[in-house]
Formats: C-alpha cells, sequence, structure tokens
C-alpha cells in the first residue's frame, strides 16, 4: 500500500506508473460506464432485507488494509460508507475480459480510485455489515493523493480552492449543501402553492435598481455600451410585470454587488425576491411569517435554532420593533428631531465610521445598526423613515414614515419587506434625491431609472414585495456566509503553487 510520507511528486510518480500497468493488462483505468444497484445507505437501513444478495455497488475507495490473505476496505458513495471484505479465495482472477482487477492486482489500486464491486451482502464475525466481492472493477483511477483525513485541508483559503477534496473528506459539508438545496427548493414550494408565478429578469441592466448597492459593471459588445449586473431580484422587472397584469410572482437567482465581505456579506450570492399585486406590507409579513417557519422545518426539521450567541425560536410570537423608537432607546437620540450634525458628532464620539459627505439616509442606518446587534428576534422592524425606503409607500396617517418591515434574526437583518410605491410623481422625486447622493460620492445611492417611472405612469395595482438572501440559511446553519457557498470567488493562484 501506498507509503504517505513521501513527497507528493514522488507519489503521483508512483500513480501513473500503476496506471499505465493497468493498461497493459487491458484495463481501462478511465471506463465510461458504471453499474450501481442501490445506494449504499439504503443496503446499511435495510441489512436484514438484502442479507446474503448479490449487488453491484460503486464509489469511492476511502480506505485500504492488508491481513495476509484478507484485505479490507471502505468504499464510499454520496449516501454512505460500506465495508469491502476480500477473500483471496473469493475474489475472481484478473480475466482479459471482464477486466476486472484480481487479487493479485490489487495492489494497483489506491485511496481515492472508483471501483464497481459485485459481491455478496454480509456480515463480518464482528458484525460490521460488509459486501464480498467477487469481482472489483476499476472505474477512474486517481493520480493525485488525497489528503490524511486526520489532517485535511486545515487552512480555510485551501479548503474553498480545492472544495472538492473538503467534500470527499467531509460528509457533513455535502449534507450541509444538500440542505441548501431543500432550504431553496421548500421555499420555491411553498410560494407556488400560495398561487405566485416563477419568473426570470434581466440579469445585465441599463440602470442597477431596486437596492441600495454599488453594482459591478461590464461591456455589453455586441450593443457596445456598459451595463450592470443586477443588485436586486429583478425588483424594478417584477413590478413592470405588476404594471403589466401579472399578479403574483418570485424570482431565485443570482445577485451581484461590489462591496465589502464579511461573515454576513458576499458578492455574489442567491436571492428570493416575490412581489403580490392588491396586498400590502401587513399582508405580505403575515406569509413570510408563515413561510420561514415552512421553510426552517421542511429544511431543518425544527423550529428553535442557535445562532451566534443567540437562541432564536420561530415558532414563538413575532415582536415588532419600532425603527425610530429603539435608536432613540439606543442612543438618546430622536431621527424625526435631530440634525446631520448632531447625528455625526454622536457617531464619531462612539467610534462608529462614518463619511463626512454622509447624509441623513446613511446616518441613520448607522445608528439603526447598532440596536439590531443587540435584538435577538425573530422580529418585525417597522416604521422605517421615508429616506431610508426610496421605493417604499408612504404611511397614509404618517406620510414622513412608510410601510416596510425587515424581519431581525440574531442581530441581523433577515429580510425586507413593503407595501410598493405606486405614485411615479413621489417615485421620481425620491430618485431625483437618491441620484444627488451618488452624485455627491455616495456609490451605493440608487440610479434615476426614468423607464420604471414611466412604467408606473401607466398604472401599477397596490403591491407588495419582499427579499431574502441565502444569509438566512447561514444565520440557520450558525455558519459565515462564505462557508455556505460551494464554491466562493477567491484570487487566483500562483501555478508554480498548484503542486
Amino acid at each position: 500500500m501506498e507509503n504517505e510520507l513521501l513527497p507528493l511528486n514522488q507519489l503521483r510518480k508512483i500513480r501513473i506508473e500503476k496506471l499505465n500497468k493497468l493498461k497493459q493488462l487491458g484495463i481501462n483505468p478511465f471506463v465510461s460506464k458504471a453499474v450501481k444497484d442501490y445506494q449504499i445507505s439504503q443496503i446499511k437501513n435495510e441489512y436484514e432485507k438484502y442479507e446474503n444478495s448479490e449487488m453491484t455497488l460503486s464509489g469511492r475507495l476511502m480506505s485500504l488494509r492488508e491481513h495476509g490473505e484478507l484485505v479490507f476496505a471502505d468504499l464510499e458513495d454520496t449516501t454512505g460508507r460500506i465495508q469491502i471484505y476480500i477473500k483471496h479465495e473469493g475474489l475472481t482472477p484478473h480475466d482479459d475480459e471482464l477486466k476486472n482487477i484480481g487479487f493479485d492486482e490489487l495492489g494497483l489500486l489506491d485511496i481515492g480510485d472508483f471501483v464497481q464491486v459485485t459481491g455478496i451482502i454480509t456480515k463480518t464475525k464482528r458484525g460490521e455489515i460488509s459486501i464480498a466481492p467477487g469481482i472489483i472493477k476499476l472505474l477512474t483511477k486517481t493520480i493525485r493523493p488525497l489528503p490524511s483525513q486526520h489532517f485535511g485541508l486545515k487552512d480555510e483559503e485551501e479548503r474553498y480552492r480545492q472544495r472538492y477534496v473538503d467534500f470527499i473528506l467531509n460528509p457533513d459539508v455535502r449534507e450541509m449543501f444538500n440542505k441548501k438545496s431543500k432550504f431553496w427548493n421548500s421555499m420555491r414550494n411553498f410560494l407556488v402553492a400560495e398561487g405566485f408565478l416563477e419568473v426570470e429578469t434581466p440579469v445585465l441592466e441599463n440602470t442597477a435598481g431596486g437596492a441600495d448597492a454599488a453594482p459591478f459593471e461590464t461591456h455589453h459588445n455586441a450593443l457596445d455600451m456598459d451595463v450592470y449586473l443586477r443588485i436586486s431580484m429583478g425588483e424594478l422587472w417584477q413590478k413592470r410585470l405588476m404594471v403589466g397584469m401579472f399578479e403574483k410572482t418570485f424570482e431565485i437567482g443570482r445577485q451581484f454587488r461590489n462591496e465589502g465581505m464579511s461573515r454576513e456579506h458576499l458578492q455574489d450570492y442567491s436571492q428570493m425576491e416575490f412581489y403580490w399585486a392588491y396586498a400590502n406590507y401587513l399582508d405580505s409579513m403575515a406569509l413570510v411569517e408563515r413561510m420561514y417557519k415552512y421553510v426552517a422545518f421542511e429544511t431543518f426539521g425544527k423550529y428553535e435554532f442557535e445562532i451566534g450567541g443567540f437562541t432564536v425560536d420561530l415558532s414563538k410570537k413575532w415582536e415588532h420593533v419600532d425603527y425610530v423608537e429603539a435608536i432613540k432607546k439606543d442612543s438618546g437620540i430622536d431621527i424625526t428631531q435631530a440634525t446631520e450634525k448632531e447625528m455625526h458628532e454622536y457617531l464619531k464620539q462612539n467610534k462608529i465610521h462614518c463619511s463626512p459627505s454622509d447624509k441623513y439616509p446613511r446616518l441613520v442606518d448607522l445608528l439603526w445598526k447598532q440596536v439590531r446587534k443587540k435584538i435577538a428576534g425573530p422580529a418585525f422592524l417597522v416604521n422605517h423613515p421615508v429616506e431610508v425606503s426610496p421605493l417604499a409607500k408612504r404611511k397614509e396617517e404618517s406620510p414622513k414614515f412608510v410601510e416596510r418591515y425587515q424581519i431581525i434574526l440574531a442581530g441581523s437583518e433577515m429580510g425586507n419587506g413593503y407595501s410598493e410605491l405606486n405614485d411615479p410623481i413621489d417615485q421620481a422625486e425620491r430618485f431625483e434625491v437618491q441620484q444627488s447622493m451618488r452624485e455627491s460620492g455616495d456609490a451605493e445611492a440608487q440610479m434615476h431609472d426614468y423607464d420604471f417611472v414611466r412604467a408606473l405612469e401607466y398604472g401599477m395595482p397596490p403591491v407588495t414585495g419582499f427579499g431574502i438572501s441565502e444569509r438566512l440559511f447561514s444565520f440557520l446553519m450558525d455558519k459565515p456566509i462564505r462557508e455556505c457557498v460551494m464554491f466562493p470567488l477567491l484570487k487566483p493562484e500562483n501555478p508554480s503553487e498548484n503542486e
């Protein structure tokens, strides 16, 4: 068996020599098809049903152990691992027609190789469920040895760069992405059951709209123009659909924001947004609370989670937090009365970074974020000032505030919804304010979308919208969002390091 203490280049050389020997024996080291009767977990979970039956299983060799005339190995597929119990007399010798691996050729196999095993499902004397093979066929010969399962890939960047190896060595990481698939599919199923239509809106836009964020820019060669990667899940496009007589739509897809990275933020991530005509933010809040509970239970089988030191129980009554009152209680600042100068001074005194050019909306948001960190939730944040909500409808009884809510879980914003603004004159004025902020240096302020204002002039019914990103999944997993992305973006490595 392989000596793991040898340098990598020698181990690769040895494996290439084995590959050439296999070819000399007429064994194809990279076949195009395999047989796989069952998943390994099914065999192990229903052993009594399959005991003494002949089965063909396929997977990756994860260990090889010689004991004289016996060889033990572990075969793993995506569902689990089973022992291969190889007896010299039980294994068919190599045959030119079978193209199989006989007992004398077992030394040409290595940990990491993919094999197909046909044999009897049985138990060893120690009670280990095993397959006793009569025929072993090589499916794929590996050239590069796997890292030791004990030491693995300890460096975080190395794990992300070689995520395929991380998946091999850590079944729990694979299982996390099975859960992530359930997460999005359960959300999709919930919305479809509620009568929503799944749609696709443009990823490339002339105007990046629907959120306060810095966009990525690229060039469209065919049209010879610069465009932006979308920063929202088609918010302004889905509202155009409401103008066009669609009543319930949603989209799940990728969006892009050219901003900083943190435990909670990435530049390239998945988001869901829905839009619902003839309903308002209160209707949306009730729907979203039911959706979160449904998705959490379908994905994780529970409602209570430990997240970043908070205990969050989604099944309990969701409290309402008043935006203005929460900031006032925390800082003593009444944002309905305070000047920009007073807010700047408070932030500076409390060592909260802000730019001298920051205006009221950005300053208020910075004050709120200090409050948010202390709220376990689940909670609805309500009564936002109109200045921090350029796309939300004003409250009729309090025009300085909007019909908006955000979901707060474990000190973070975990969803955003509101009654959508459908007054084209009001919308145009708010876009103009945002555009002036952008021209003053605020890269996250929204762009003026003249076509969207034109669409509103044709009339949009009352509409409520809501958006949530994959940050929710990472929080329920209690992991950094980067850990919950299969292949997070990394700087390119030096080719000389790819050894």
